[in-house]
């Protein structure tokens, strides 16, 4: 990234301490937060991401268990062996890692996940949850963004806040965190007219589409704090294949912080997982003492 004026908020600081704290609560609790992760096929970017996440969640002092299915899994048999881990009492997190093979939808596998154990927040009653003000599992990338700005002392409350993407993973949930945080929220899309003056309203601007770049210096307002979540691989001046992401790297003479790509956001939305699956874990143990009690 170009040197500039901007402060990095550099996320695997941000993201040990989530771990720290997570890892703390999972102490505290009768048994270790119990993680499953169902992965259909043997695409090799979600091979990494769940061996990176299995791998986190041992970190965390959180069990993590992986069912590897083969990519020709029927959709009955995913939605069987959800049901299982919903059933089993011993599990407090479930991730299907997306995306699933074409001949398997999307929406009945995240629907059948029970919302109690939804740790990815993509469940509809999450999702309803989380926008009435309701304690929810949030989708783990926005609210690791929450917990990155609160480690580095970035107030909410109070600012006005562009998220420049509409995406149920990232823009949509993002705007209803910051709305609970009494911020002032914008969404902006692909059909928003005029983002350059939308943008340069902003004091936290969030970049979440996935376009190499698209944040240029002219869009954002002097002192602004940027995030940047876009991961696109671009080739350089040099031949070779690079990581970058949706904010120009010359922002950072115009922000105050800025995010790095990579190194920044991804990060925390790991961390943002084990977090996810301690809060699972405490719910259900609660519930299951308000059980007994009554």
């Amino acid at each position: 990234m170009t040197t500039g004026t901007a402060t990095r908020l550099a996320g695997p600081p941000a993201a040990e301490a989530v771990i720290a704290t997570a890892s703390a609560q999972a102490a505290g609790l009768p048994t270790p937060p119990h993680l499953v992760i169902v992965r259909v096929g043997d695409d090799p970017a979600s091979v990494s991401y769940v061996r990176g996440k299995a791998k986190k969640a041992g970190e965390a002092g959180l069990r993590s268990t992986v069912h590897a299915l083969p990519e020709a899994t029927p959709q009955a048999d995913l939605l069987a062996l959800v049901a299982t881990l919903n059933a089993d009492p011993d599990v407090h997190g479930i991730l299907v890692q997306l995306p699933l093979p074409a001949h398997i939808a999307e929406e009945p596998v995240l629907e059948a996940i029970d919302p109690d154990k939804d740790v990815d927040g993509l469940h509809p009653v999450n999702v309803g949850r989380l926008w009435s003000g309701r304690p929810a599992l949030a989708p783990c990338t926005p609210a690791g963004i929450m917990a990155m700005l609160a480690h580095y002392g970035v107030a909410v409350a109070g600012r006005r806040v562009v998220i420049v993407g509409r995406s149920r993973l990232v823009g949509r949930p993002l705007a209803g965190l910051m709305l609970a945080a009494d911020a002032t929220v914008t969404v902006a899309h692909s059909r928003t007219r005029d983002l350059a003056a939308i943008t340069r309203s902003a004091d936290i601007l969030v970049a979440a589409v996935g376009r190499a770049h698209l944040i240029t210096p002219d869009m954002v307002a002097p002192g602004a704090v940027v995030i940047d979540v876009g991961i696109n691989r671009v080739v350089g001046e040099d031949g070779k294949s690079h990581l970058t992401g949706d904010v120009h790297p010359h922002v950072a003479a115009v922000a105050s912080a800025l995010t790095p790509v990579p190194g920044g956001v991804g990060p925390m939305t790991v961390a943002q997982l084990m977090a996810n699956t301690v809060q699972a874990a405490e719910r259900q143990r609660s519930g299951a003492l308000g059980e007994l009690l009554r």
